[in-house]
């Protein structure tokens, strides 16, 4: 068990300086050390090499030494070995996790940036005199020094010395200072006075600082000199001994850029001040001021006070989407504060995670999901060692703390800090000892009102969310000149004068109903329509009425296509029901060498029916004279937005995936867009609710990225996109046939951050989209006005207030603790749960065969199961997880009712029951289940070592006959 701990450790710590080693294993000559790669692993290492790069190739590495099981006795230490063996001597310190401080790692980092830089200049230099010379000195090996001398024979002078410039950089911190003694040696002066910005000689500069002290003076180790920095030095290179500097001498600008400053603008400052003072408060600031820049501004305040006092200070910054950690960490936090703190980002598909706890101590600010940081806080709740408590931070920033509501992540975190604070008050009174509980900044644009329709519950909700919080005041700031509000306008459509398209998907729709004997309630197209068929369909799952299940199924698919039709083209609409047809097909088409699948005759019937109307609707499809005029509104506003300004970035908000990656193909196969020179995208949400394909956060990353570098103008974009994520400035924004509510506008608005920027709602005429955006308007100005008053209060009243909320929040958190328990205490037995076919309620299995991995995955591996499924190729999604991976599903072999997934999980095949699509009888009662937490059974963990032997013994019976 301790050998497993110390893989998995090794293996995180590997993977957490992968971007390190990238740069610094030179892979062959660390593959000839490495005896615990077999050579077919060597051989597919060498080839990526070969024919693609070396940074491909160490990923290539590091990615067969994460999947190598098991991972062989002391294959840890060899590959630290071979690393040193091999000339990476650099790469072998960050493996062992003894890695540069930050500042000699700014520093080295920078050095190599400056013969990047000047690198054209470089490539002049007597190679073979300096690299003798840079081997004689250690900073190459003997293996570099032959590669080197092959290149200059093969490739001439200036072929060698860029070998030379890249294999040097890879040595530890002190190189760079090598390099230029090689480079004075060899009369190469005017390299030696490009590189130093001086001249050789008494002023030349060498950088081999390995412990600098303090902020007055410093001991070099490398020259054991002791003397005062000069200031002017100092403040430009901060984190560099530089002993007995000359004030003349210049450090040139190139080598050591200016440290990223943070400067605050007045409003911000104003609305800090509480926070450097150590009180909790809420930055309430408008999209795109600057909260963050605020946040990370009282960080380093935090950070810095509290290292002065000789206090340990802790910063965990806490964001509700994984997106964010990234943002956090690169544009802000690590930016400003990488030259003088440790900063970290974590999240949940993050390999780091792993050592979490780790992670925490050994930096002083770390960005993570605040799911993360809840786990772990629990963990440490049950008497875990590898646990947080509240009482190792000291200050907590939480981003779009609006969320810090009822049953969110932010508000389980800070119940744990209100339930702490209250014991404090009792301890104090008790004269012991207290607590040690963090400081606490939440970041918002816009609080909301909480559905609020008069001011006084408008103000209610903020008091709530201040005291959830804990804050001792909510600051909002004059933003004056610095203030964006981009113009507004209503775009709003005619209503189709003919819809002969939705005219024959509700006459299908309405011959499903009277075979079915249904009879709807409301208008067909609508949200309204959409919950009356999902209830109808669980109803008829209950009563085991397959055939208004089936018509239910079907007519919610209809109604889908009809909103489509209503927002985007006919042929996305017809398209969507094309797709969802012929996998319906496919389910009922079995593999080979099974029995077919039996179709009943309500499934001919929906079938046959789409199969007569396919045609004509596909012609429909076709003619634009149909087309929805909020489309025709949307072309004009895009071409407008296009043709009118001289560099044209926009986001246009809409309701779903499906139609946001159709409305992205629409712009994308219009030509009228490409000639004004339209680049669309779109960009939605990592959930897998949803049943079109998710986007990753490395995708969502990308297309940011280029929507960032004007490679891409135009992103359509799901709500994903509204709150937080920090895109580049934009000079339009269109929600298009989207209203939710105020939070959303005001963020979406938000978007628009450059100068004379338009926000524009394009919404269908009696759709009713204009009319709740004015309701959301209302709710702004309601917001503002319950802001105000709260601010108002006298400070007494506000905290006697607050203080109420606390303990009605404390003590609602205990009601539901106690009905937790209870519920846990009174789970019942698996046996009495049976699962059943949800299509053809064929008896499947019973919780009893029901085992459960890592407290998340449901399988049933017993024989018996695996005779009633069939196994199909999942080609939408492939998962690949730590332990396990998923790229197929499970299928009923009579009906073709989707199951579940195929899992591998550490070798053996696992059928992984999703209960959603089983009907589920409990007590003799049937009932609907679309999450497991909701059956209250205990199951069984599953026994990874009997079902590996069973799978073995299996194995060895099946090769002996």
């Amino acid at each position: 068990m301790a050998a497993d701990k110390d893989n998995t450790a090794n293996i995180s710590l590997i993977e957490d300086f992968r971007p390190r080693l990238r740069k610094l294993i030179e892979i062959e000559f660390v593959l000839d050390h490495l005896n615990f790669l077999d050579n077919d692993n060597k051989d597919l290492i060498r080839t990526k090499a070969r024919k693609e790069s070396n940074l491909k190739a160490v990923d290539l590495l590091i990615d067969t030494i994460i999947r190598i099981r098991p991972l062989p006795k002391g294959w840890f230490r060899e590959f630290v070995d071979a690393l040193s063996a091999g000339g990476c001597k650099h790469a072998a310190t960050y493996v062992e996790d003894s890695p540069p401080c930050p500042a000699l790692e700014a520093e080295n980092d920078n050095c190599v940036r400056l013969i990047e830089l000047l690198s054209p200049s470089l490539l002049g230099m007597k190679t073979t005199d300096v690299c003798w010379d840079c081997f004689s000195k250690g900073i190459l090996t003997a293996e570099d020094r032959e590669i080197v001398s092959t290149e200059c024979q093969n490739r001439g002078n200036m072929g060698g010395a860029r070998e030379l410039l890249r294999r040097i950089v890879r040595f530890p911190p002190g190189w760079f200072s090598t390099f230029l003694k090689a480079l004075q040696v060899t009369e190469h002066n005017d390299l030696c006075k490009e590189l130093t910005g001086e001249s050789p000689g008494d002023n030349l500069i060498v950088i081999e600082c390995w412990n600098y002290i303090g902020e007055g003076e410093g001991t070099c180790k490398a020259c054991s000199n002791e003397g005062q920095m000069c200031n002017e030095i100092r403040s430009a290179i901060p984190f560099i001994c530089l002993p007995q500097v000359p004030h003349s001498v210049k450090f040139p600008e190139k080598l050591f850029p200016p440290k990223a400053v943070i400067v605050l603008r007045d409003y911000q400052m104003d609305v800090a001040r509480p926070a450097l003072e150590g009180k909790n408060i809420i930055i309430c600031l408008p999209t795109g001021s600057g909260k963050t820049r605020v946040a990370v501004y009282i960080t380093k305040e935090h950070l810095d006070s509290r290292r002065k006092e000789g206090r340990p200070g802790k910063v965990v910054v806490l964001v509700n989407k994984v997106p964010l950690v990234e943002q956090h960490y690169s544009t802000e936090f690590w930016k400003f504060l990488k030259n003088k703190y440790k900063v970290e980002r974590v999240s949940g598909d993050s390999q780091l995670k792993i050592s979490f706890t780790d992670i925490v101590q050994k930096n002083d600010i770390v960005i993570c999901t605040a799911q993360l940081l809840e786990n772990y806080l629990e963990r440490a709740h049950s008497g875990d060692d590898d646990g947080i408590k509240l009482s190792d931070l000291s200050l907590i920033v939480i981003d779009e703390c609006h969320h810090t509501q009822k049953g969110g992540v932010y508000n389980h975190i800070m119940i744990r800090y209100l339930k702490q604070k209250h014991k404090n008050a009792k301890l104090k009174k008790e004269q012991k000892d207290t607590v040690a509980i963090p400081q606490i900044l939440g970041l918002t644009a816009s609080p909301g009102v909480g559905g609020a329709k008069k001011i006084e519950k408008a103000e209610e909700h903020i008091l709530r969310i201040c005291a959830n919080l804990d804050a001792y005041k909510i600051m909002t700031g004059n933003l004056g000149e610095n203030k964006k509000e981009p113009h507004k306008k209503i775009a709003t459509a005619e209503e189709r004068k003919e819809d002969p398209f939705g005219d024959v998907l509700k006459g299908v729709m309405n011959a499903i109903h009277i075979h079915a004997e249904l009879n709807p309630t409301c208008d067909l197209g609508t949200q309204n329509y959409e919950q009356w068929v999902v209830q109808k369909e669980q109803n008829a799952a209950k009563e085991e009425n397959q055939k208004v299940r089936v018509c239910a199924e079907h007519l919610r698919q209809y109604n889908e296509a009809l909103y489509l039709g209503k927002t985007i083209r006919m042929w996305d609409a017809f398209s969507f029901l094309d797709k969802y047809f012929d996998e319906e097909l496919k389910k009922k088409v079995a593999p080979e060498d099974e029995e077919a699948i039996i179709k009943t005759d309500t499934e001919r019937f929906l079938f046959t029916l789409f199969k007569d109307s396919k045609v004509k609707l596909q012609e429909l499809a076709k003619l634009p004279q149909y087309e929805n005029n909020s489309l025709a509104k949307l072309r004009t506003k895009i071409l407008h937005e296009f043709t009118s300004r001289e560099k044209a970035r926009g986001i246009i908000f809409t309701k779903t995936r499906r139609s946001a990656i159709a409305l992205a193909q629409w712009v994308q196969e219009n030509s009228k867009f490409e000639e004004v020179g339209v680049k669309a995208c779109h960009v939605i949400g990592g959930g897998g609710q949803s049943v079109v394909k998710p986007m990753t956060a490395a995708e969502q990353r990308d297309v940011l990225n280029k929507f960032q570098n004007a490679e891409i103008n135009l992103l359509i974009a799901t709500t994903v996109a509204e709150e937080g994520l920090d895109i580049a400035a934009c000079n339009f924004v269109i929600r298009y046939e989207l209203v939710t509510n105020e939070i959303a506008m005001i963020q979406a608005r938000g978007r628009g951050r450059a100068e004379d920027s338009s926000y524009t709602l394009v919404a269908g005429e009696g759709s009713g989209v204009a009319e709740r955006e004015s309701v959301n308007e209302y709710r702004e100005k309601m917001m503002s006005k319950a802001i105000d008053k709260v601010k108002k209060l006298d400070q007494e009243e506000y905290e006697k207030r607050i203080k109420e909320f606390q303990i009605q929040a404390i003590m609602e958190e205990r009601v539901r603790t106690t009905k937790k328990k209870q519920k846990g205490m009174k789970k019942e037995s698996p046996s009495k749960v049976k699962f059943s076919c949800r299509s053809c309620n064929k008896p499947v299995c019973s919780g009893e065969d029901v085992e459960i991995i890592e407290n998340m995955h449901r399988v049933n591996v017993t024989p018996q199961f695996k005779e009633l499924f069939i196994q199909r190729e999942n080609t939408s999604l492939v998962k690949r997880l730590l332990d396990y991976e998923s790229n197929g599903f499970i299928a009923c072999k009579d009906c073709g009712q989707r199951w579940g997934s195929m899992m591998l999980y550490r070798g053996i095949e696992c059928p992984c029951l999703h209960v959603k699509n089983f009907l589920v009888t409990y007590d003799e009662k049937r009932k609907n289940v679309n999450k497991w937490s909701e059956l209250g059974i205990q199951l069984p963990a599953f026994d990874y070592a009997e079902h590996a032997r069973s799978v073995a013994e299996s194995s060895e019976d099946e090769e002996s006959m």
